[in-house]
């Protein structure tokens, strides 16, 4: 409405000044004169009033869509929870917040200054209609010339800009996984070796940005360009038309204010074509990211009690109220077992993909070593979602042999843990899941990034703190290893071999060779 509401306004005062000039000006009358030109004033202050109203609402419009898209996407992200790094990078969600959101909310304005920019066309071909029919039939067919040249340009720049797009979000996932390893890659000197890959994927980058450039470097000069030379055509009708008296100098001038203005809205087409090129190449992203489908939260009960877990893909099987470890790489049978994807895992005989997912989420906790921590004070992170009870936060952090961390309950954690050691980090993770208590416990590597002495603390502590509880651990550690009730020996993924620590050690050459290596290791 304001965007439509100053066109018109901007319209009407050419028209305005033909009638000051043709009415009070040329023939010398003061009083027409006056109050033409007080109309004129009038309708300029109106004029002012609209464009501030719709600098205001373009810009809250903008703006608006911008964040509602932006609260789209997070809310989704959210939703997916740890389903979400299995299915799309994370420089695709970086991309996407930071750039996307605001090409979209741009190409909204199309919906106001867009139709406005028609409505106004319309409206300066009836008052040239009114003038003269030639210079009406011009402007009528000219401005649709305007669109066909550039419309093959904007057919360009969309399907170059596509090409752009993918590629700047691959290197955004590039950037995301170098900074996040960015210590570990220090230490193993892997840094230059990255940062020479980063540097050709991002030259290719640039290289496509030259063709996405190329035609809107194009769309840009003739938007400026092109209706300046179609003024100039108008105009010089209108001065002949004005020389053989076709026309009053009013009219003239009228039809040059016409012209003028008309600049604004045909530019403003273009460029309105040119936002929704773009708009169009990000919104394809944004509902290809909201397109993710959640996992169904829907499903049946699982067991009254605690009970055994059991994924036949791998034979591995896990008795509440008993300490299990995996022997092996068994991260893929832990994400099995807590339904992080398809599975054929069972709970107490019950199909676990038939199970409510928000059931299976309050009694089976994953506990990944490279999970993510959250900024806040200590106790707020070692609690998670629940109120923060200090005793309990303490135990967990005893627990998990992490006093060093626990300095004060107040202590300030940064976002992934950034002002803690590798260690710090992985025990300050492992206290986390002690203090959520959960039915079953599954954990990775629980206590891959300490040394053997804060390990053996945790091993002893784990198997006290665990006690009636079942707990699962993926490790080739012997401390731990020795204080399961049961350890699962893997070969490729399943299961080569059952039974206690020191009995393994007898009877299997693979296992003693495994375990042997790691001790070695740690030495």
């Amino acid at each position: 409405m304001f965007g439509t509401l100053w066109f018109l306004s901007l319209a009407l005062i050419p028209w305005l000044l033909a009638q000051a000039i043709d009415h009070g000006l040329h023939p010398r009358k003061t009083g027409p004169l006056l109050e033409w030109a007080a109309l004129v004033l009038l309708v300029g202050i109106s004029n002012a009033v609209f464009g501030i109203m719709r600098h205001r609402s373009m810009t809250k419009l903008r703006l608006a869509a911008a964040l509602h898209t932006a609260d789209l996407v997070m809310t989704h992200a959210t939703r997916l929870g740890a389903a979400l790094p299995r299915r799309v990078t994370a420089g695709e969600v970086v991309t996407i917040g930071i750039s996307d959101v605001w090409t979209i909310g741009r190409a909204m304005n199309v919906g106001g200054v867009g139709v406005a920019s028609v409505v106004a066309w319309a409206a300066i071909a009836a008052l040239l209609f009114h003038t003269s029919h030639v210079l009406a039939v011009v402007m009528l067919i000219g401005v649709p010339l305007l669109v066909l040249v550039v419309g093959p340009l904007l057919g360009r720049t969309q399907k170059a800009g596509s090409r752009y797009r993918e590629q700047q979000g691959e290197l955004n996932a590039r950037l995301v996984d170098v900074l996040g390893g960015l210590k570990i890659l220090n230490g193993l000197g892997g840094k230059e070796t990255h940062q020479e890959r980063y540097e050709e994927q991002s030259a290719r980058l640039r290289e496509q940005g030259y063709r996405v450039g190329g035609p809107s470097s194009w769309i840009g000069a003739i938007g400026d360009g092109l209706p300046v030379v179609f003024i100039g055509v108008v105009i010089w009708l209108a001065a002949r038309l004005a020389a053989s008296g076709d026309i009053t100098i009013g009219q003239l001038i009228a039809v040059y204010g016409y012209t003028a203005m008309l600049v604004i809205p045909v530019s403003v087409l273009i460029f309105c074509g040119f936002d929704v090129t773009h708009g169009l190449v990000s919104a394809r992203r944004v509902t290809n990211f909201l397109r993710i489908p959640l996992d169904d939260p829907a499903g049946r009960p699982g067991p009254a009690g605690p009970a055994r877990l059991h994924d036949p893909e791998s034979g591995v099987f896990a008795e509440p109220g008993q300490l299990t470890a995996l022997a092996g790489d068994g991260a893929a049978i832990v994400e099995r077992l807590g339904r992080y994807g398809p599975t054929t895992a069972t709970w107490g005989g019950v199909p676990l993909e038939e199970i409510a997912q928000p059931e299976i989420r309050s009694r089976i906790l994953v506990a990944h070593q490279d999970a993510d921590l959250f900024a806040g004070p200590l106790r707020a992170v070692v609690a998670g979602p629940a109120e923060p009870d200090d005793l309990r936060v303490e135990t967990a952090i005893d627990t998990a042999a992490a006093a060093d961390v626990a300095t004060s309950l107040d202590r300030p954690v940064e976002w992934t843990g950034r002002n803690l050691s590798g260690g710090q980090r992985q025990r300050l993770r492992l206290a986390r899941a002690l203090y959520t208590d959960p039915e079953m416990l599954l954990a990775v590597e629980p206590t891959s990034a300490v040394d053997a002495h804060t390990e053996a603390a945790i091993a002893e502590r784990l198997t006290a703190a665990r006690s009636g509880r079942g707990t699962l651990v993926t490790t080739t550690s012997p401390l731990l290893l020795d204080r399961a009730d049961t350890v699962h020996y893997l070969v490729d993924g399943r299961v080569a071999a059952t039974g206690t620590h020191r009995s393994l050690l007898a009877s299997e050459p693979g296992y003693r060779a495994l375990v042997t290596r790691v001790f070695e290791e740690d030495e």
